[in-house]
């Protein structure tokens, strides 16, 4: 066992290794970097399956280990010696393995036993539908001591009601700054309006709304889209220009280069509210102007009309296109200092650091 100021943390995860195609990796990425800042040992361990492989872009854990695994039998061996001296063993959300990795989790000597879901509302939402997720143990999320959720409000509850969770607490996205930053503007990226994010089904009628309508009705305006999987169905016009999957070092460029963002929240987590994404952070921490779909719980990462637009339907976004340069560019500046003084790995990991406090954990945060 580590001591109270230096901790050891296994992780089972979905990736830290690709950022192709989920809004994992990024995040892991910079929470795993304020971890190992304070001192901290970082296992993670990852299926290593081919469309991760042919994407990676990140191979090291700062301070730390990355460990890739063919199947769960190439891995059990490992993950149960890793797991014995951890002050923190976590399972995750959409961990290929996770029924199994729970199930040595919830049997070891570790300090303290954590569930993380990063996907709260899709989770709920497969509940509701009557779907067991294949992440999740059989008997609920119950004999873990603490549960985290990216989405605060009313999913808290329903995890400790639908899942029996006996602690809740959020433990919302973040933003690594060394990462996402201002930076100069690129010529290929550059927009009136930009949008990042995978292709998904449930956010599509939102992104024709928001972007795909604007477009049209403002012909003479550049819009660019970052992301990956989008179907040759699309509806494209002339002014809407495609740049494939981005890595993260690329996310700070492409919103330096947008007059203006958009941020769009996937249905379930809209629908649930309190579920801030990663983007969002990102793209305020690179000082750039926001206009964002409505959703509970939005004004308690980012003041409306002052750090971040909102967009309720389709002139909402022509007219924060109309507004000046200068406008767009102060709210950015603000959206950024909001951001940084919140919004950070660094203030996650003290918020962790108090959660594992307040349940009876040992302290996450270290030497600071």
């Amino acid at each position: 066992m580590c001591s109270s100021d230096l901790m050891k943390f296994v992780i089972f995860g979905l990736t830290i290794s690709s950022s192709w195609g989920n809004g994992h990796a990024t995040l892991w990425r910079g929470l795993v970097k304020a971890l190992a800042r304070r001192g901290h040992l970082v296992v993670f361990f990852e299926r290593d399956v081919s469309y991760y492989a042919d994407t990676r872009d990140y191979h090291a854990i700062p301070g730390g280990d990355l460990v890739l695994y063919r199947d769960w039998a190439d891995a059990a061996g490992r993950a149960g010696r890793e797991v014995a001296d951890a002050d923190v063993a976590m399972v995750t959300s959409y961990c290929p393995d996770g029924v199994a990795a729970s199930a040595l989790v919830l049997e070891s000597n570790a300090g303290r036993k954590l569930f993380y879901d990063l996907d709260t509302p899709v989770t709920l939402a497969r509940l509701e539908a009557g779907e067991w997720p294949d992440y999740l143990p059989a008997e609920g999320l119950g004999g873990f001591d603490l549960v985290l959720s990216y989405t605060g409000g009313r999913a808290l509850d329903a995890l400790s009601r639908r899942l029996g969770a006996r602690v809740a607490r959020p433990l919302y996205g973040w933003v690594d700054p060394e990462v996402h930053r201002p930076v100069d503007p690129v010529r290929d990226y550059m927009a009136d309006l930009s949008y990042l994010g995978t292709y998904a089904a449930d956010r599509q009628e939102a992104v024709e709304q928001f972007f795909v309508e604007p477009a049209r009705r403002l012909s003479r305006r550049r819009f660019v889209i970052g992301g990956a999987q989008y179907p040759d169905t699309f509806p494209w016009t002339k002014n809407i220009f495609f740049v494939r999957h981005l890595p993260p070092s690329e996310h700070p460029a492409f919103f330096a280069s947008s007059t203006l963002t958009l941020n769009v929240t996937r249905a379930a987590m809209k629908g649930m509210g309190w579920c801030p994404s990663g983007r969002l952070f990102e793209a305020a921490a690179c000082g750039t102007a926001i206009v964002s779909d409505a959703w509970d719980g939005l004004e308690s990462f980012f003041e409306p009309g002052r750090e971040i637009l909102v967009a309720r339907e389709t002139d909402d976004v022509t007219t924060a296109l109309s507004l000046p340069r200068d406008h767009l560019a102060s709210l950015g500046r603000r959206a950024r200092e909001r951001a940084l003084a919140e919004h950070t790995a660094e203030h996650r990991v003290a918020e962790l650091r108090s959660l594992l406090d307040q349940t009876g954990g040992p302290a996450a945060g270290g030497q600071s």
